[in-house]
């Protein structure tokens, strides 16, 4: 995969900050200049950024950890929606619920829940009521509303990809709190320091992160490809391990052995 240009990302305004009224001072090493009351972002800073988190999540998904996707607001929810698909990895489209990290298993109970509801729909629709039957529609989409998008989270992820930091404030601090790496997208509002690698840049203009966020989805599906052959080979080389040696061939006439026939070895 190439690397991104500074032209591609002016192309897609990820240079634009916010008004200067609104900056974080702490942005101030990830700022050009300003431009008619709006800061100029330093791309430079925004390619080391994205080189960090690429590097990052590659490395984290070969070795089995997942990635969760964390972006609320009205113009990326569908961006964070798609790659949480095209990677299969969780990712929270609406709001944040309370405790998704720092309590986990009640998550875990409320997703259990999900799949009886989703099972009794299909299973029970004669048995009940229309009444009852009502009732678990209900039920069962305001929790998948609120959860569905994290249902395949197994348990605390490697990484958490946020976009807009101030606004996902409560994730951020969940993640922190789990030592959960969080990787962030942010504008020149935000405070970088609360995140673990920082990708200074437009985090409101749906073409801005689409950009960025894709190619951090690209790194993903990478290192899914990449444990997948991990695994792959070393189930290999553990079947080549476990099989049993052959029975010791009999002698021929005149006391002479019969030559082995050559295996070839597995895959790893």
């Amino acid at each position: 995969m190439e690397n991104l240009t500074v032209q591609q990302l002016i192309d897609a305004g990820v240079h634009f900050g916010c008004r200067v009224s609104r900056w974080n001072p702490k942005m101030a090493p990830y700022i050009q200049g300003r431009r008619n009351l709006i800061h100029i972002i330093d791309l430079r800073e925004t390619l080391r950024g994205l080189l960090r988190a690429q590097n990052f999540l590659f490395h984290i998904v070969s070795e089995g950890q997942q990635v969760l996707w964390v972006g609320t607001k009205r113009q990326v929810k569908g961006v964070i929606g798609d790659v949480g698909q095209r990677t299969s990895m969780p990712a929270v489209t609406e709001r944040w619920i309370g405790g998704t990290l720092t309590n986990f298993s009640v998550i875990r109970s409320r997703l259990r829940r999900l799949e009886e509801l989703e099972t009794q729909e299909e299973t029970q629709s004669e048995l009940r009521t229309k009444k009852e039957m009502s009732s678990l529609r209900r039920e069962r989409r305001k929790i998948f509303r609120n959860l569905g998008g994290i249902r395949d989270l197994t348990g605390i992820p490697g990484a958490m990809v946020v976009v807009d930091p101030l606004r996902e404030a409560n994730a951020v601090k969940e993640a922190r709190k789990m030592g959960v790496a969080v990787i962030g997208l942010l504008d020149t509002d935000c405070d970088p320091t609360l995140v673990d690698i920082a990708i200074p840049g437009n985090d409101d203009a749906l073409k801005s992160v689409r950009l960025l966020i894709e190619r951090l989805a690209t790194s993903v599906e990478e290192g899914v490809a990449n444990h997948r052959e991990r695994m792959a080979a070393m189930g290999a080389a553990e079947r080549t391990e476990d099989q049993p040696a052959g029975d010791e061939p009999r002698p021929t006439s005149g006391n002479r052995r019969q030559r082995r026939p050559t295996t070839s070895a597995g895959p790893g």
